[in-house]
């Protein structure tokens, strides 16, 4: 479970540079949910994930998982928490390691370290079926280091290495924007069999109106860091990409009228 009670981050304050990105936002996402975020460039989707993970601490408001208030925590308390994947094919793996090395890592994220062997056999036996179930034919590969992968395969390792402990949440930052059509469709597949499979609570960015209206059972717009939709229900089973982009198209033709209401008001005072 998620919890955002009054929460606000604005950048460079006080500042020519100043970004209010996000402005007090209330948000509450129960247990097993599969929310899409959508949203402008800059609205703050990014920053709402970056926001829950710890990227930054915000101004004012109160974060929680599960019922444990994190606001104040750093990044890597939060990490046992939060599992994430990012929109680079290559980030949040460690190229030169094998791909059983780096699953072996991402099993024992938030545990103590020790000096006992992180890949015995039946841990090895146990990595291997869960590379197996992902049909990618990447089981005889283990020892391969994950650098050698495609962008496809290793975004979907990615995806397994998040949610091998399962998270309070599941972060997904555009994941699949950096890939083509075909293995950005095998990654969202993979996407809601391990959120399915494993009751996840799941956050998705996204700039693909099918994939907002097809996947999940919510749908979050943002604007100028607000949420000014949250579609669920009956709404959300009925929604079309369609109804989507219609909603943008408000949203853009409202920005142009405040911009021009803000140059007209610039201009009585020069």
């Amino acid at each position: 479970m998620v919890e955002l009670q009054g929460v606000s981050k604005t950048f460079f304050p006080n500042t020519p540079n100043e970004v209010r990105a996000l402005r007090n936002i209330d948000l509450t996402i129960d247990r097993g949910s599969f929310v899409c975020v959508i949203g402008t460039n800059g609205s703050g989707k990014s920053t709402l994930l970056n926001a829950i993970a710890g990227a930054f601490l915000v101004d004012e408001g109160r974060i929680r998982l599960d019922g444990v208030d994190v606001t104040r925590w750093p990044e890597h308390r939060r990490a046992k928490l939060i599992g994430r994947v990012f929109q680079d094919p290559f980030s949040g793996t460690a190229p030169s390691m094998t791909i059983a090395e780096n699953l072996a890592l991402a099993s024992r994220r938030g545990r103590p370290r020790g000096l006992g062997l992180a890949l015995g056999g039946r841990r090895r036996a146990e990595l291997r079926n869960r590379v197996a179930s992902m049909g990618l034919d990447l089981e005889a590969r283990l020892d391969n280091p994950i650098g050698t992968l495609s962008g496809g395969q290793r975004q979907s390792l990615t995806l397994l290495m998040s949610g091998l402990i399962k998270p309070s949440v599941l972060l997904l930052d555009e994941h699949t924007a950096a890939l083509d059509p075909k293995n950005a469709d095998q990654v969202i597949r993979l996407t809601q069999e391990f959120v399915s499979r494993d009751k996840l609570t799941t956050m998705m960015v996204t700039h693909s109106m099918h994939q907002a209206s097809h996947l999940g059972d919510r749908v979050i717009m943002m604007d100028r860091g607000r949420i000014i939709h949250d579609i669920s229900g009956v709404e959300r089973q009925r929604l079309r990409p369609e109804d989507l982009l219609a909603r943008f198209e408000e949203i853009r033709r409202a920005n142009q009228l405040d911009e021009s209401a803000a140059e007209m008001l610039r201009q009585q005072y020069i």
